[in-house]
């Protein structure tokens, strides 16, 4: 079983997606937490360079490209050996996050994005994708509370950018979500934590 997290920034999905992972280890399931961009090697290299606010002059091409690269390695060095070897696998966003982000908001063109995005996964889909979804606002607050506290501003490209970019992001996950509603799972990301993590369980349980 392959599953995703997505939304936009703060929504809450990093801790939900660790969570699950801890339930369904404690279920017996094996299962591996992994994350885009960074989950090998290569990738936090990569990352690096995307999430550096001195980039802010990184074209939307170049932050595409790089993605699109991310995901290529990620999905041969981590996550289809994980599945091969008969572990679940829970990403921290994939290859949604990059239609909503640089389709929706970047506005690169949707089907280049989705021809880049097939080279990337090399027939890897994901089984279930778990949306967290919530206001602007909110998200953009939390997540920019948690740079301070972290001490991350150097990090923080995406949750600088204006409020424009972060609705159009979230217009995008809702739009796909809407287009694929046997893969996606919408829940409410202003929900407490752990009232949230239950109703996710809740979904993926099914699933079992």
């Amino acid at each position: 079983m392959f599953i995703t997290f997505e939304g936009i920034e703060g929504c809450g999905k990093s801790t939900q997606a660790a969570r699950l992972v801890d339930r369904l280890n404690l279920q017996g399931i094996p299962t591996l937490l992994t994350c885009e961009p960074g989950g090998t090697p290569i990738g936090k290299g990569i990352r690096a360079m995307l999430l550096d606010t001195q980039n802010r002059g990184m074209s939307p091409e170049t932050e595409l490209l790089l993605y699109a690269a991310d995901r290529a390695q990620h999905v041969r060095e981590v996550i289809r050996p994980a599945l091969g070897d008969g572990r679940w696998v829970v990403c921290d966003r994939f290859f949604d996050a990059t239609t909503a982000y640089q389709g929706y908001g970047r506005g690169q063109d949707l089907s280049w994005i989705s021809t880049l995005n097939e080279k990337a996964i090399c027939g890897v889909r994901p089984d279930m994708t778990i949306l967290v979804d919530c206001p602007v606002s909110i998200g953009i607050q939390r997540a920019l509370a948690r740079v301070h506290a972290t001490r991350q501003e150097k990090q923080a490209r995406f949750e600088n950018e204006d409020r424009p970019f972060h609705e159009a992001v979230r217009k995008g996950y809702l739009e796909i979500a809407e287009r694929e509603p046997k893969r996606f799972i919408v829940v409410d990301g202003t929900l407490g934590e752990n009232e949230l993590e239950e109703k996710i369980f809740e979904h993926v349980s099914a699933r079992i």
